[in-house]
């Protein structure tokens, strides 16, 4: 079996939230995507509730294309501590950062009106969505600051 990054991680040395940068790939004809690790929450001490991440996942994919150029996807992890961030090129992880940043505070101050995609023909599972949790846990995040570095708190 293919061996995954993050399962080589030691999640005990992480110091939450952070963004670091897992990989750069290149593909056969030179392109180069990136793949960042948003870790939002402190591993195996805190997960944000499916309703809350999924409701910050929808903003989130507004949110940070409006501040970064080049983003393909911004997708939850399964243990519900963050997301990864892919995108085109090679980007510094303190811009990503300040582009997280801004995306979090822009969802403590937005209303229902400004969540993309909860009906039910735009999302594969409408119900499931709280922004009262995701304001919540996005308030937690900025209070702890979010660092550029996922071993050493460098905040931004």
């Amino acid at each position: 079996m293919a061996e995954v990054e993050s399962f080589t991680l030691d999640h005990t040395a992480v110091k939450a939230p952070y963004v670091r940068l897992i990989t750069v790939e290149e593909g056969k004809k030179g392109d180069k995507i990136s793949n960042y690790d948003l870790r939002l929450v402190q591993p195996n001490e805190n997960a944000i509730p499916t309703a809350g991440l999924h409701t910050i996942e929808h903003m989130l994919a507004g949110y940070l294309r409006d501040r970064m150029d080049g983003v393909i996807d911004c997708s939850p992890f399964g243990c519900r501590t963050g997301f990864h961030l892919i995108v085109w090129g090679e980007q510094d992880a303190t811009d990503v950062a300040k582009a997280l940043k801004g995306s979090l505070e822009q969802i403590v101050n937005s209303t229902w009106d400004d969540v993309q995609g909860t009906d039910i023909t735009s999302c594969g599972n409408y119900r499931d969505h709280s922004l009262f949790s995701a304001k919540e846990w996005c308030k937690k995040i900025l209070a702890e600051g979010i660092s550029a570095d996922a071993f050493e708190r460098k905040v931004v």
